[in-house]
């Protein structure tokens, strides 16, 4: 297939190198019935890499597809683990930033549980975008220092002032990043010192690691470090730091404006060489580890052992695009209440507590997200339950790790 210019740097030559026939084109929507779900629409992955930075994105992408509305479901706020890190980050961005009393913008702010905390903790006062936001799901001060609007992040902002300009878990959705930061950069104009958080998944742990689980539809745009810090450099930031935060999963970067632009940051030539080396050996490594599940899942099938996946977000929705064995899964687990009596898209898997696990219980509980083992196994272990539970990459976990 013909393949444009890379999205981030502008730079020729990207290859695909991973695909997807058809995959939800929503992962996180609230769908009502079963066939609904089955009838969900899809759209097809097409990975292109730029060999320049080592920016990933899909080459076939439609956002026509994408649908971000009320409906649309994608906190992590529930859980008591993710909770412990917002609530940390956003104390370590106040010291460190002396974010109080000050005025914050949060781009793509969820349910707004992140704006909330810093305006919180650092007495700030904030305004947050997103279309998927609603109200009543996060507290409001009764001095009007929190206000939220329902649309997406554009232009017609760009006169809203702000010391602090966070975007978190909301860049690898756009499908034009290049476009985006340097219309960041414009809003931002000469207030040199209003700092940009930016905070992604990590594309360079991700294809390292072939977990397949992790490419689906909405993200359509993929971050190594390079790519990344090359992409602000570019549109005129200086990027003070870049690190790996919650187990690796994440980047977290900071920048300033640079009053000087016109100098790119270095592009650091033995990180990018190891990532293009993954991303050509990423189709063989997604191959084996699927297989491996599909054999594993066949086995509990044939066994009639009942298996559950928990958490119903985009990492479920990946697997089970990529690992398709019927009537070896029984359900799919979520913490958050909302989602409980809806259904998984495409698969048309159910939706359920973990409450409802003491009336029919697992033998087998697969954990789309390592880093919540130990809360799920103390929440099973609050039911009387004990069954098995199983990571995507390293199998059976135990208390230990």
């Amino acid at each position: 297939m013909n393949i444009s210019a890379c999205p981030c740097c502008h730079g020729k030559n990207g290859q695909v190198f991973y695909q997807v026939g058809s995959t939800p084109a929503n992962s996180c929507l609230l769908i009502p019935s079963r066939q609904e779900a089955l009838e969900f629409p899809c759209g097809i992955l097409d990975l292109a890499c730029c060999p320049s930075c080592g920016f990933v994105w899909n080459a076939s992408f439609d956002s026509g597809l994408i649908e971000y509305s009320e409906r649309y479901e994608e906190t992590q706020g529930y859980s008591p683990t993710f909770g412990r890190f917002h609530r940390q980050l956003a104390l370590d961005l106040i010291e460190r930033y002396d974010l109080r009393h000050k005025q914050i913008l949060e781009i793509g702010c969820g349910k707004g549980e992140f704006l909330a905390l810093l305006c919180e903790l650092g007495g700030n006062q904030g305004i947050g975008f997103d279309p998927a936001f609603r109200p009543g799901r996060v507290d409001m001060p009764a001095d009007g220092t929190l206000q939220f609007i329902a649309d997406l992040y554009s232009e017609k902002y760009a006169s809203v002032p702000a010391d602090f300009i966070c975007c978190k878990m909301t860049l690898e959705h756009i499908s034009n990043p290049r476009d985006f930061v340097h219309m960041l950069r414009q809003a931002i104009g000469e207030r040199n010192e209003t700092v940009v958080f930016i905070l992604v998944p990590d594309a360079g742990k991700i294809i390292a690691e072939g977990a397949f689980e992790d490419f689906y539809y909405e993200h359509c745009s993929y971050f190594c470090s390079v790519s990344l810090c090359q992409l602000f450099a570019e549109a005129g930031f200086s990027v003070s730091a870049v690190k790996s935060v919650y187990d690796g999963q994440y980047l977290a970067l900071s920048a300033l404006p640079d009053p000087l632009p016109g100098t790119v940051q270095k592009t650091e030539t033995d990180q990018l060489t190891l990532h293009l080396a993954a991303v050509k050996n990423l189709a063989d490594h997604c191959f084996d580890q699927r297989e491996r599940w599909k054999a594993r899942l066949m086995d509990w099938r044939q066994s009639h052992e009942k298996v559950v996946l928990w958490g119903s977000g985009s990492k479920a929705v990946g697997f089970l695009t990529a690992v398709e064995v019927p009537g070896a899964i029984a359900a799919v687990v979520d913490i958050n209440p909302h989602k409980s009596g809806t259904f998984m898209p495409a698969s048309g898997l159910p939706i359920v507590s973990p409450a409802s696990l003491r009336d029919d219980p697992p033998k087998h509980v697969i954990v789309m997200n390592p880093i919540y083992c130990r809360e799920i196994a103390l929440q099973l272990q609050g039911y009387g339950l004990n069954p098995q539970i199983f990571t995507l990459r390293n199998g059976q976990w135990n208390w230990e790790e």
